[in-house]
């Protein structure tokens, strides 16, 4: 089994309980049991937040919001250039357009983090979406979540299609592989349709993006609750804890 899962508000978020019941079955499990990690966080932040051990480290990792795609080696993340080949192509001469047409777009402003195929926004109750019409006939991906992000990507690429990618490249068996995630930016991991966890207490408008999805299980437990009830529901692994059940 693979859990690619998103990090804020899903593998870390829920009740500490569920968390330390998650990460210790993960460590218990691998390798039978491998650990994707696909987040909006940059590649500095799953550093530091791996460096202590107190939460399980990945062996991938697809961060910038599907626009890194790397292994996680000796505490860092290691870009795979093969399969970022195609972003890198993508985003192209990109960055200092979308900065300069969105400077002075009020209530808007940058996300203090480094970038390297991406950039992303916060927002306050000032913005209004139609002002990102001035990135027409840019041929970038406007993705608005959490009710105050907006993160500018290569056309096509967001978590789903990044991890899809990484998936076929280790030729791992989708059918084993498990999603989670809350906010709109994961939407397209539960668009793969592989088997997935829509964690309690998720976005609404994710709830509603994914009721349709055969695959895209909602979950009644909060972050790694959610997960935890979701292997179990989804049959993915042939023994879970007792506890579980």
């Amino acid at each position: 089994m693979v859990l690619a899962t998103d990090l804020d508000g899903t593998f870390l978020g829920g009740a500490e309980a569920d968390r330390r019941a998650l990460y210790q079955w993960l460590r218990d499990q691998h390798p039978a049991v491998r650990l994707v990690f696909v987040s909006g966080r940059d590649p500095e932040f799953i550093a530091q937040l791996c460096a202590d051990g107190s939460v399980p480290a990945p062996e991938y990792v697809i961060s910038d919001v599907g626009t890194t795609i790397a292994r996680f080696e000796n505490g860092r993340v290691h870009p795979i250039a093969a399969l970022e080949a195609p972003i890198v192509r993508r985003w192209h001469g990109k960055a200092d357009l979308v900065r300069t047409r969105l400077a002075g777009v009020r209530g808007l402003w940058m996300q203090p983090t480094s970038f390297r195929h991406r950039l992303s926004y916060q927002y306050d109750d000032r913005f209004n979406a139609e002002a990102l019409h001035v990135l027409d006939g840019v041929d970038v991906d406007i993705l608005i979540s959490h009710g105050c992000f907006v993160d500018i990507l290569p056309k096509g690429v967001s978590k789903g299609p990044s991890l899809l990618r990484l998936i076929d490249h280790l030729k791992l068996p989708r059918a084993r592989v498990l999603v989670a995630g809350d906010t709109l930016n994961d939407l397209s991991m539960f668009q793969t349709g592989l088997h997935g966890a829509v964690v309690g207490g998720a976005e609404v408008e994710l709830l509603a993006q994914t009721a349709g999805l055969p695959l895209a299980y909602h979950c009644r437990a909060f972050g790694a609750g959610g997960i935890l009830e979701a292997i179990r529901a989804h049959a993915l692994f042939p023994t879970i804890p007792k506890e579980w059940a």
